[in-house]
This record gives structure tokens, sequence and C-alpha cells, in this order.
């Protein structure tokens, strides 16, 4: 009898242990255990960066690998020294894509991506870029002389127009041209060349722009304008450039801008 009673309660012993697990594990119970909860994201491999970090081109991160089901991420660019320490925020740069500005110049970015899920928040940071090289613009935010721009800087045909309205009739055009660089700069001194598209509807012009980034091209009327019966647009051949350096390098650019060609 005793033997049979000590059986009874041992069995009855393992069963209420067992109902303890069984419980702890569906509704949390604190007296025999706690349902895990979920963990916070950890990385299992870092942000990475592509693209080159020089003034003007894109970059564009990874969020990396992380393990514990992230639900958002948060992407925050820093600057830091050349060794990819000492790194601070750049205000607003929180997206995966960034392009660097000329305060990012002799220094290297990195990208810290922060994992969010309902336990918590992990962060994890790139590798560094290279050194972002000089940009060939001058410092400062106002007008550029064509002298102290340099390569990588490129000139930009930023604005075109003519006067007046291109009609059949039209003897001469003033093609109005505003060359930029460097973000918007207006830059003085560079030479500008325009011809015709086919070449033969109006006299080749050529310019330099003045202090505010802006040059005047005169352009009068030959033998192969209009270019047919049906011509409905004026194509217009620009190309900026620096005197001295090779026509398709350095700092130079072309664009090719049409206007509408009127009937009346």
């Amino acid at each position: 009898m005793l033997r049979g009673h000590l059986t009874r309660t041992r069995l009855g012993f393992v069963l209420t242990i067992g109902a303890g697990l069984l419980l702890g594990a569906t509704f949390g119970l604190p007296a025999t255990g706690r349902a895990a909860a979920n963990a916070k994201p950890t990385p299992k491999a870092p942000p990475r960066i592509s693209g080159t970090a020089e003034v003007g081109l894109t970059l564009v991160a990874t969020r990396g690998t992380w393990t514990n089901n992230p639900t958002s991420f948060h992407f925050q660019w820093v600057q830091c020294d050349t060794t990819g320490s000492a790194c601070l925020a750049i205000s607003s740069a929180t997206a995966k894509i960034y392009t660097p500005t000329f305060a990012d110049v002799g220094h290297t970015l990195r990208v810290s991506v922060t994992a969010h899920n309902s336990s918590g928040s992990t962060s994890a940071s790139s590798a560094p870029t290279a050194v972002v090289p000089p940009s060939g613009c001058p410092s400062g935010t106002g007008v550029i002389s064509i002298s102290s721009l340099t390569p990588p800087a490129r000139l930009d045909i930023s604005a075109a127009s003519v006067s007046p309205a291109v009609k059949r009739s039209t003897d001469t055009i003033h093609l109005h041209f505003t060359i930029t660089a460097c973000g918007g700069r207006p830059v003085a001194g560079a030479s500008v060349f325009a011809t015709a598209i086919p070449y033969n509807q109006f006299a080749v012009g050529q310019g330099t722009t003045a202090g505010n980034g802006t040059v005047v091209l005169t352009e009068t009327r030959r033998s192969g304008f209009p270019a047919s019966r049906h011509q409905r647009l004026l194509a217009i051949f620009a190309r900026a450039w620096k005197q001295g350096e090779p026509t398709t390098a350095g700092v130079s650019s072309s664009r090719v801008v049409a206007f509408h060609l009127s009937h009346h």
C-alpha cells in the first residue's frame, strides 16, 4: 500500500510539472517558463556601398542581411575622416542613395543601417568609401571663372532659348545660352559654339560667356533653311568648353536643343 501511494504521488508530481510546463509555454506563466520573446534584429552581413565616391556621382547602399525578421530599415549616411573614423551624420541623408557634395571632399563616407522589429532595433555600419577626391570646383558659391575650373568638374549648358520665334521667313536668330558648373554656379569666360542641324541652315555662331554665365549668339540664315517643306523643329548642336583644352576632353560638354518652327 505504501509503495502504491508513493507511485501515485510520484505520478501526480510528474503530471503537475508537465501541466505547469504546458501552461507556461502556452500562456507565458512565470512559475515554470515563459514563451521566448522575439529577439532584436542581428546583422549577418553589414551594409555595402556601391558606386564611386566623387562629387556629383551617385552612391547606393544595401541594407545588409539580418536575422530575426526586421520589419523596417532606416538609412543614415555619415561623413568620416580619412581612416573611416570620427564620423558625423549628414543632415537629411537618410535614403539608400546619396550623392557626395563639395563638403565631402577629403573625407570618407559610410552608411549606417538600423533594422527594427517589435522587440527593438540594432544598427550596423558599412565599410568606409575611398576618400572623396577634389572635385575640380573652386570653393565658394558665386560665379566661377573658367580658368579655375578643372576636371572632373564639367560645364553644363543649363538653359537655351531662341529669339525671335523661328518662322520660315526668319532671316536672323539669337541663341541664348546659360553655362553653369559645380551645382548650378554660373561660369564666366567659357567658350560656346552652336550650329544648326543640318549645319547649312544658319551661320555658325561662337562667343564667350559673360560674368553671369550667359552668352547670345547671332546667326544669319543660309540657303539650307528650311531643311524641308515639312520641317517642324530647328535643331541646334551646342558645345561649351575651356580654351586650350582638347575638343572632347577637359571640362567641355555638349547638348542638342530644338526649337519649334512656326508655319505662320
